[in-house]
């Protein structure tokens, strides 16, 4: 079976809305008790999307952990519902892509779900991912927020 991929569109070309974002689902999926595997571009986007993660939203706790390498061992510690690394695939629910291109190891997840927002560079390879996934057997769908 394909994986399932979802898009999630936004209006603003603001990269830490398009963040907070991908934040607040990876909340709703540890709500779920769904493991998730967060794919950054960089060591630094890493480290940064870390800091994010902890404080985004005042009320929210997601209990995660980072790989400071960039490559990780081979997973998190154990009972780490949420890993954050780069091109450092572990065994989750749940992919959660915010590198600019699509990752190689993508099929090995249930589901994938990928943020694009209006600004050009972005938008362009949010493109490309679509068709990277769309080639691949995957239909990706996508969700436009407004806001």
């Amino acid at each position: 079976m394909a994986t399932r991929v979802d898009f999630y569109v936004l209006e603003s070309a603001d990269d830490r809305t398009r963040l907070v974002c991908a934040c607040r689902v990876i909340e709703k999926a540890f709500l779920q008790q769904l493991r998730v595997c967060v794919n950054l571009a960089t060591p630094a986007e890493a480290e940064s999307f870390d800091q994010l993660l902890w404080t985004f939203a005042d009320r929210a706790f997601v209990p995660h952990a980072l790989s400071h390498d960039g490559q990780g061992p081979a997973g998190p510690p154990p009972g780490t519902p949420v890993w954050i690394g780069v091109q450092a695939p572990i065994e989750a629910d749940l992919l959660v892509n915010l590198a600019p291109a699509a990752p190689e190891f993508f099929e090995k997840y249930g589901r994938v779900a990928d943020f694009v927002d209006a600004e050009p560079a972005r938008r362009d390879a949010g493109r490309r991912r679509f068709g990277y996934y769309r080639d691949r057997g995957s239909k990706p769908e996508t969700h436009n927020l407004a806001g």
